[in-house]
């Protein structure tokens, strides 16, 4: 009996206790998957339902391939001193793209199942490695990389660590991890392993192209964004934080007086009567209705912070604990947090409610409606949605959708599903401000920023790197906290120009936002605030410098919609590295500190104290103008540009026209 079959469209091989099943998922792309005895019925990954396809398939003893496209798949079990096993290969107009490859010549093969005898346990998918591989993506990461070869990477969220495992090779694919399950990936030398600490199966997707062409098939295959509101792309005002209905009108207002724009504000979190009650403290805000009212006629919405975190005090727990809507533990109490919350002397028990159950998204939206849209309500901040667990043992939750270790990935994606869906039964748009984010959440109209992170130069330039492997990785709306999270003080020189930077940066991200915990900090709980963060708070210099930076976004506007209009339909950012747009250019897939703004605009942030110059690397095949000079530079160059404190280098491709310039 030949262990290689056809079922309908999909290569089916069956060898000692492993089916493994390859198909066709969409143009010049496959899906694989494997498991021991039988392929799970259902999985929680980001795939869309499968599209028709008009692969070829070959079967020939034991061996077998699959055109779909440009894509051949190669499947065989070849001789071998140890053990046989089957082995994929995967490959463009001749070329190898990628291959796997055993773990050991006698034993274990290419695909490893530790299984426990529940159906799940310990798996892992290795493949070869390729020297000058470079790969690009995996979500966001503090590390400071762009390119992670060479890099190990936890596969788990944690606060400012978006872990999305799909990755962009520069041999010409895109792969994606497709399970959700805590585990880790090895872009080491010898190989490139993906291991999955529970899982019932192997299951990933593999696409190729040119970048732009692996990122369209990917948002084919996984979701496409949303068009992005036309008055998200202004400028969104926070701090931690206002504490009064009053506090966040008077910003308002002075922005108003002062003639700057303003599209968003913020009301951060402990706005609450207690976590879990979804609703405003009437002490803080006596009259909401008024204060949406008056914020309208500003033309400035209001985003709310949404912890998913709900106390023990909460008017809303007992229902959500008796009716298995909160997340449960497999040993102890539901209680995976504390927090000192309102009513707390000291930092007391929280639960976390379920997004991935389907009850718990229509009873926390019924809540979130009638506390919160009927007042007027449209954008919402999605904190904490890692979900923030501490200790960080995923092994101890127990989901709807299955085993923490097994699904816990997922709960940043379910929890904007919650919230997408909810506005789309009420036919409104809406943004949603993620903390963390899965494969395909970009769907449910979420934006994603970078977290908690430090008010330093070190930051700031690892923001660059984090924000284009979020853009490859398929999120294209991103943002950070200009100025960092953690600190800064106001009155500071060398803060003022850390904060001068990251506007002049900040400016060419998707969205456009100020945030930050100022000194003098205070200790975390329902009572806090920081010092003053808002665009008038660092003095004369810089308020010139910072006002004249949002006057240039709102010249850009116009071209960032189109930009972001053009990633809804095909899956391109409009923040991305510089290889996407010059994918022949080996110089340009090697640069991590700069970026393009759509085709037609190049940046070079500023990302060290004191610099008044840097040097800019001009990819080839275009005229680059710098915008402020006026002066032209032949591509396929390195130059040292001036950056005096009021501008970062920027130059238009060829004959653009884009008014960055007043």
């Amino acid at each position: 009996m030949n262990p290689i079959s056809t079922d309908g469209d999909a290569i089916e091989v069956r060898f000692q206790h492993e089916v493994l099943r390859i198909e066709p998922w969409g143009a010049d792309s496959v899906r694989v998957r494997a498991a021991r005895e039988r392929i799970p019925a259902t999985d929680a990954g980001a795939l869309l339902e499968k599209p028709p396809s008009a692969a070829v398939i070959k079967v020939d003893g034991h061996a077998a391939s699959l055109v779909n496209g440009d894509l051949t798949v190669e499947v065989s079990i070849p001789e071998t001193d140890g053990f046989p096993f089957p082995i994929v290969r995967f490959v463009k107009d001749g070329e190898e793209l990628l291959a796997e490859e055993r773990e050991h010549y006698w034993w274990p093969g290419a695909r490893v199942f530790y299984g426990n005898r529940s159906g799940a346990g310990e798996v892992h998918q290795q493949f070869r490695a390729y020297p000058g591989e470079r790969l690009y993506g995996m979500g966001q990461r503090t590390h400071g990389r762009l390119d992670h070869k060479g890099l190990s990477l936890d596969l788990v969220q944690r606060n400012a660590e978006v872990n999305i495992p799909f990755v962009l090779s520069n041999r010409g694919y895109g792969f994606l991890w497709n399970n959700p399950a805590v585990g880790r990936v090895e872009f080491a030398d010898n190989c490139t392993r993906w291991t999955a600490t529970q899982a019932q199966g192997i299951d990933y997707f593999l696409t190729t192209g040119t970048p732009a062409r692996i990122l369209a098939r990917y948002a084919d295959a996984t979701g496409h964004a949303p068009p992005l509101p036309s008055w998200a792309s202004g400028f969104w005002q926070c701090k931690l934080r206002y504490r009064s209905q009053e506090e966040i009108l008077e910003v308002a207002r002075e922005h108003k007086r002062r003639g700057l724009p303003l599209s968003v504000i913020v009301s951060d979190f402990f706005h609450w009567t207690a976590m879990g009650d979804y609703r405003f403290d009437p002490a803080e805000y006596p009259d909401p209705q008024a204060m949406m009212a008056e914020l309208s006629s500003l033309g400035v919405k209001l985003m709310v912070s949404i912890w998913p975190t709900v106390s023990f005090l909460s008017e809303n727990y007992e229902a959500l604990r008796d009716n298995g809507m909160l997340v449960g533990a497999d040993q102890g109490t539901e209680f995976v947090a504390s927090i000192r919350d309102k009513g707390m002397a000291v930092p007391g028990p929280i639960g976390f409610y379920d997004p991935t159950n389907p009850r718990t998204r229509e009873f926390l939206w019924s809540k979130v409606k009638a506390n919160y849209f009927d007042l007027g309500v449209r954008v919402w901040w999605l904190d904490a949605c890692e979900p923030e667990i501490n200790p960080g043992h995923a092994g101890n939750l127990s989901l709807h959708a299955g085993p923490g270790y097994q699904t816990v990935n997922i709960y940043p994606r379910d929890n904007a599903r919650m919230f997408a869906e909810g506005m789309a039964a009420e036919n409104e748009e809406t943004v949603l401000l993620c903390r963390s984010a899965w494969a395909g959440q970009q769907r449910y109209s979420a934006a994603v920023w970078s977290g908690d992170i430090p008010a330093t130069w070190d930051s700031l330039r690892v923001q660059v790197r984090a924000g284009l492997s979020i853009a490859i990785a398929g999120i294209p709306w991103w943002t950070t906290d200009i100025g960092g999270f953690h600190g800064g003080d106001p009155a500071s020189p060398e803060y003022r120009e850390l904060m001068i930077r990251w506007f002049q940066y900040g400016a060419f991200c998707p969205l456009f936002r100020l945030h930050g915990n100022r000194e003098p900090r205070m200790s975390t709980g329902w009572d806090m605030t920081g010092g003053p963060n808002e665009v008038w708070s660092y003095g004369d210099e810089a308020y010139e410098i910072i006002s004249g930076v949002l006057r240039m976004r709102e010249r850009l506007r116009p071209y960032l919609h189109e930009q972001l209009d053009l990633a809804a339909a095909e899956g391109l950012p409009a923040m991305r590295p510089l290889f996407v747009d010059f994918p022949a250019d080996e110089s340009s897939w090697t640069v991590d500190d700069q970026l393009m703004f759509g085709p037609d605009v190049l940046v070079a942030p500023i990302l060290h104290a004191g610099a008044r110059s840097r040097p800019v690397y001009l990819p080839p095949g275009a005229r680059w103008t710098h915008v402020w000079t006026g002066r032209t530079h032949d591509g396929g160059s390195l130059i040292e540009q001036d950056a005096p404190l009021d501008q970062i280098p920027v130059y238009l491709r060829d004959d653009a026209s884009v008014p960055i310039k007043e």
